[in-house]
């Protein structure tokens, strides 16, 4: 298809109301797909691994790099929302670990199920939410994904089950997703996210244990971004093999920096989850370049040097991007102008998210029950009474 795409000339053309600098190179130039030798995972109770010569096309390279830069885009802009106080209360941001979403999100299908802890912003966009939505959601709007009830750590959308503030605690509800899953018969899937903070919770272990009795259609991915709020793993936890955990549920331990392997590491859990071999947990080796919240600074624990390191090194966005300008599957002006677009998105969203009014109070206490008749529900003090819509 993009080889039909005849000659576009370096020009100033109007996109989306940007001005965007096309390649004096046609499409057909660029190469279609390439393979790529990617990092093997490691793996636990496994005979098999995932592939390590994997094939990207053009076109998935620049769908993961937009989803990618808007992901990043949406969380540097949050972050200088909540600097001015627009934006209140508790705010994780994922910057840094936007590898993992995409690559996870690449290799199901929307049909399938996500459920995550309170980092939730990049789930809810690759989920099918808009940055607009998720914006107004984060400024407590009326045109928030959750009516401007949920904030930022309670986001959903179709499929996705948000976006919990209680640490570890959708590990259980994402295995009685997947049970749903099992039952209803209809070849789907749970993937239930946590950090390496929520990997000790107790709950979490009895989770495995019904999961594998029951050989639930559920991925329990672990996002080790090697600190729980200000504690590095190895001062947490006495064993830090993450993807080990399950002892008795076979484990992969990937390099969550790169969108590719992550891709690979899900589609191979996904296949041993539909051919009804039960649960399987992931550990995704990755970072965050922002504290665990806005309220920290996330320098006290450790060295501006290392998150530098880790940006210059293993920044998931630019080893994307390196590889494909140096296998010619886009040019660096391509890539400037989904920049220029992506910037101009958040900007949009980030105006809308500013402007648009708050809820009323009178919607306070709507959608407390599903499909339910109109109720009364008493409020702040014994005669103030507030009204339940469904």
């Amino acid at each position: 298809m993009l080889s039909n795409i005849s000659n576009v000339v370096r020009a100033g053309v109007q996109r989306n109301g940007v001005a965007a600098v096309m390649s004096a190179r046609t499409y057909a130039d660029f190469t279609a797909q390439a393979s790529f030798e990617i990092k093997k995972c490691d793996t636990h109770k496994l005979d098999e691994a995932p592939a390590t010569e994997v094939v990207m096309t053009r076109e998935e390279g620049l769908q993961y790099y937009r989803t990618m830069q808007t992901m990043r885009r949406m969380e540097l802009k949050a972050d200088q929302l909540y600097k001015q106080k627009i934006i209140r209360g508790f705010c994780h941001l994922y910057d840094g670990q936007e590898a993992c979403a995409v690559g996870i999100e690449a290799a199901i299908n929307l049909s399938d199920h996500l459920i995550t802890a309170y980092r939730a912003h990049g789930y809810t966009y690759t989920r099918g939410g808009t940055v607009k939505e998720i914006m107004a959601e984060l400024t407590g709007r009326r045109g928030g994904i959750a009516k401007g009830k949920g904030g930022s750590m309670h986001m959903y959308c179709k499929n996705f089950y948000g976006g919990n503030g209680i640490v570890g605690a959708q590990v259980p509800l994402g295995a009685g997703v997947a049970l749903a899953c099992k039952y209803m018969g209809n070849n789907e899937l749970c993937v239930s996210l946590y950090g390496d903070g929520a990997a000790n919770q107790g709950q979490i272990f009895e989770t495995y244990n019904m999961a594998a009795l029951w050989k639930l259609p559920a991925i329990f991915v672990c996002e080790n971004n090697r600190y729980g709020m200000g504690t590095s793993v190895e001062r947490a936890a006495a064993s830090t093999d993450y993807y080990k955990r399950g002892d008795f549920i076979p484990g992969l331990r990937v390099d969550g920096m790169d969108v590719l392997c992550v891709r690979e590491a899900t589609r191979f859990a996904a296949e041993h989850c539909r051919s009804g071999k039960g649960p399987i947990l992931m550990e995704l080796q990755t970072y965050r370049y922002h504290g665990h919240s806005m309220s920290d600074p996330g320098v006290s624990y450790r060295t501006r040097e290392e998150i530098q390191e880790v940006r210059g090194k293993s920044d998931p966005i630019s080893l994307l991007k390196d590889r494909m300008l140096s296998n010619n599957m886009a040019s660096v002006e391509e890539l400037k102008e989904i920049d220029v677009e992506v910037r101009k998105e958040i900007e949009d969203a980030a105006q809308f998210a500013t402007t648009d009014p708050e809820p009323q109070l009178e919607e306070l206490c709507n959608h407390i029950f599903y499909n339910n008749p109109p109720l009364e529900v008493r409020g702040t003090n014994p005669w103030t009474k507030l009204k339940s819509v469904s």
